[in-house]
């Protein structure tokens, strides 16, 4: 899973990155390289399993941040985002967009003031934009298109037309692509176009320290400024999640304990990741290896067996699966295959969230 930091020059982007991976990217000045890092999925489950095994490794589920370097002249002004910045965008799962809410005079605003409701609606005025540039491109192509066609490539590009006029109209009625009701072929249609209103989204409110205790308010207002599916709110002190990330572990704990602060950045932003792309977690045990991989839901054994290796998925034959609960109880694949509670599945078994399976495979 890959999710892109975007916002406003100086919103703290780079300090949520930092504060998310672990990182210590330099957070002052302007630069225009994306950072990359990966956050490891913290998960008791796999701690449990782990003990269990005592494998020779112990590998969680990561989910990979982007942190993308905004246009030099900023996103926010109606332009649309375009060009290298739309290009590192189209590809990700997810866009995690960072608003200022925090007040500090010696680091200004690109606007001058402090209103995160107006940079909320900025921030989704570019992402509409940007989509509504990508139709435009491809309506006068297909208008140019229909010179010496036959009638079943015209009926094909009739219908491709009729569906971006209707996506575009909703658009410009502020409806984004993901709150569209759009059917599974008309979604497949579009796959390939790269919009960046169909892709989940998180938002993030970064706070001062002096907020920590009153932002009750400023919360309703963001959510209510956001409607539709797939996106997920959270409000942030950057700067102190940064500090405290920084810190050994156990003084973390206590510092968090005194704050009143039980959920880190980190943790906060991997359930908000995989809440809003709609993922799971599967494992793999052995005395090698325990492992945690992550999937979409409704994802089948045999595609999940493709997450461990290609050749799992081209030669599979069926799956052993157990649920980790069952797991745990029996205390291991023996005991469990004694009592009836690992099963064999197929091909189309829907795997659920913290089924342990085991392939088997011939190619």
């Amino acid at each position: 899973m890959e999710i892109g930091i975007i916002g406003l020059p100086r919103s703290g982007k780079t300090t949520i990155f930092n504060a998310i991976t672990k990182g210590n990217v330099a957070v002052a000045g302007y630069s225009d390289k994306p950072n990359v890092g990966v956050a490891k999925v913290p998960d008791e489950r796999l701690n449990t399993l782990a003990a269990m095994y005592r494998p020779k490794r112990v590998v969680p589920a990561i989910v990979t941040y982007t942190d993308i370097p905004p246009p030099p002249e900023g996103f926010g002004e109606t332009r649309g985002i375009s060009g290298e910045y739309l290009n590192a965008m189209q590809p990700l799962d997810a866009l995690l967009i960072i608003i200022r809410a925090f007040d500090n005079s010696a680091v200004s605003h690109v606007d001058e003031t402090v209103d995160p409701i107006r940079d909320i609606e900025n921030m989704l005025m570019e992402i509409t934009i940007s989509d509504l540039e990508i139709l435009g491109r491809r309506l006068t192509k297909i208008h140019g298109g229909f010179k010496g066609i036959n009638t079943q490539e015209r009926a094909s590009l009739t219908r491709e037309q009729d569906l971006l006029h209707r996506i575009k109209d909703q658009l410009n009625d502020g409806i984004a692509l993901k709150d569209q009701q759009l059917s599974s072929d008309e979604l497949k249609r579009i796959s390939g176009f790269g919009f960046l209103s169909i892709k989940p989204l998180i938002v993030v409110i970064n706070i001062g320290e002096n907020q920590l205790d009153d932002h009750g308010d400023l919360k309703t207002q963001v959510q209510e400024a956001l409607s539709g599916q797939h996106v997920r709110t959270a409000i942030i002190c950057a700067q102190l999640e940064m500090e405290l990330s920084q810190m050994d572990p156990e003084e973390e704990q206590e510092f968090r304990k005194d704050l009143g602060t039980t959920e880190s950045s980190l943790h906060k932003m991997i359930r908000l990741s995989y809440a809003v792309v709609d993922q799971i977690s599967f494992f793999t045990v052995g005395e090698d290896e325990v492992r945690a991989w992550e999937i979409p839901k409704e994802t089948i054994a045999q595609h999940a067996a493709g997450k461990i290796h290609s050749d799992l998925e081209r030669g599979f034959i069926r799956a052993e699966v157990i649920s980790y609960a069952n797991l745990v109880q029996c205390g291991g694949l023996v005991e469990a295959r004694k009592q009836g509670l690992l099963r064999q599945e197929g091909k189309d078994h829907v795997l659920e969230d913290g089924e342990i399976m085991h392939v088997l495979f011939n190619v």
